[in-house]
């Protein structure tokens, strides 16, 4: 199964995520199939990029976005509220 989920990437206590597309298998930090955006908390407000063309045929394909991700997803306007 194939997730859209968030890498954490950045510092200590500085964190900056890329969204990508990974399988369930592989750890979070770790192989992923393909990268589709990047959400930085740090910055007022928020900064959240990603693909949405990319999002919306990855999910249309079977992958299943995590909750924080369907979040930025809805935030960015991939997907519909």
């Amino acid at each position: 199964m194939v997730k859209i989920r968030l890498k954490r990437m950045g510092m200590k206590k500085k964190p900056f995520y890329r969204v990508v597309v990974a399988d369930i298998r592989s750890p979070r930090d770790g192989r992923f199939i393909e990268e589709i955006g990047y959400y930085d908390p740090m910055k007022q407000p928020a900064e959240i990029k990603i693909d949405n063309v990319k999002a919306v045929e990855w999910m249309k394909n079977g992958a299943q976005p995590t909750e924080t991700v369907r979040i930025l997803l809805k935030k960015s306007g991939a997907i519909e509220a």
